[in-house]
């Protein structure tokens, strides 16, 4: 067996040996006769390509096809980078957008709290939102104003936007705003520019419903509702927001004020209107209490 193998490498390795050397013979004449210049020499090389370069076409697609390849992965692995950087760029402008809306609208409420021209007979008190401490109301805020600023029950209160709700309840220093979309809110209002009237009723979603509508043909999605005056507990005109119709094709309104940002509102003092009977006082103010015993003990 190995006497088998030693014969084998014996005819093998000359055989290597001559193929290696016609190789080495035939590179070294190709790089001669491409390098000779003669007129001869050249047009045997014309020849030679015009020969070989057209069969060799079926040798090199596939090469080319890699080629083409390898260029073509390059070129997607740099659109990736860049789709990557632009949606880093596109996240970052996002938040600034963001925190540019968010300025701006406080902005425009600030601006509106502090220049907004309403009518002749009507002013208004500036305050700041708190913390809301609990009341029979499900939506409601308290303000930091109340009976030392001369705020009274059923005083219509606003954002730079909108009409957000009523004063239901006074304290000394503080006062509590019903919100529009309170269960118990009730405003009458009117549809424009039809003119139609209806009432505005809160169901503790953030788009109350609009009932008593009298003729549904004349009202569009989009019409402006505004309160109507009646009943002589708000002012006319306040602006509430806009007529949409929801998945049950029932009416309701889409506030213009914004109450996912309820931080500055104005109240809106109303003179010669109808009184309300009746306190009101869901936040009882001390001094009324250390009023009220005295009364008490000398009546005893």
């Amino acid at each position: 067996m190995k006497q088998g193998n030693s014969q084998k490498q014996d005819f093998v390795n000359p055989l290597r040996r001559f193929l290696i050397g016609i190789l080495c013979l035939c590179l070294i004449a190709l790089f001669l006769i491409w390098r000779i210049d003669n007129p001869r020499v050249e047009k045997l090389r014309a020849d030679i390509v015009d020969t070989v370069v057209p069969s060799m076409n079926w040798f090199m697609a596939p090469t080319k096809k890699m080629v083409d390849l390898v260029t073509d992965f390059r070129s997607y692995q740099k659109l990736v980078e860049q789709n990557q950087e632009l949606r880093r760029e596109l996240q970052k402008m996002q938040s600034w957008k963001e925190a540019a809306l968010k300025l701006r609208q406080e902005n425009a409420k600030l601006l509106d709290l502090n220049n907004l021209k309403l009518n002749q007979k009507h002013t208004y008190i500036s305050g700041i939102v708190m913390a809301d401490s609990g009341s029979p109301f499900s939506q409601s805020v308290l303000l930091n104003v109340g009976e030392r600023d001369g705020v009274k029950d059923g005083w219509a209160a606003m954002d730079g936007l909108g009409l957000v709700g009523r004063v239901s309840g006074t304290g000394q220093n503080t006062s509590r705003v019903i919100l529009l979309t309170d269960i118990s809110s009730q405003i009458p209002v009117q549809i424009q520019p039809s003119g139609q009237h209806a009432v505005v009723a809160g169901d503790n979603s953030l788009n109350p419903r609009i009932d008593f509508v009298k003729d549904h043909d004349v009202i569009r999605p989009g019409d402006r509702i505004v309160t109507s005056g009646k009943g002589g507990v708000l002012p006319p005109d306040l602006l509430i927001g806009q007529l949409v119709v929801d998945t049950q094709k029932r009416l309701r309104v889409r506030l213009a004020a914004d109450y996912e940002r309820l931080e500055f509102l104005r109240v809106l003092r109303t003179y010669n209107e109808v009184p309300i009977a009746g306190t009101g006082e869901l936040i009882l103010p001390s001094t009324r209490i250390s009023a009220a015993e005295p009364t008490q003990a000398t009546e005893e």
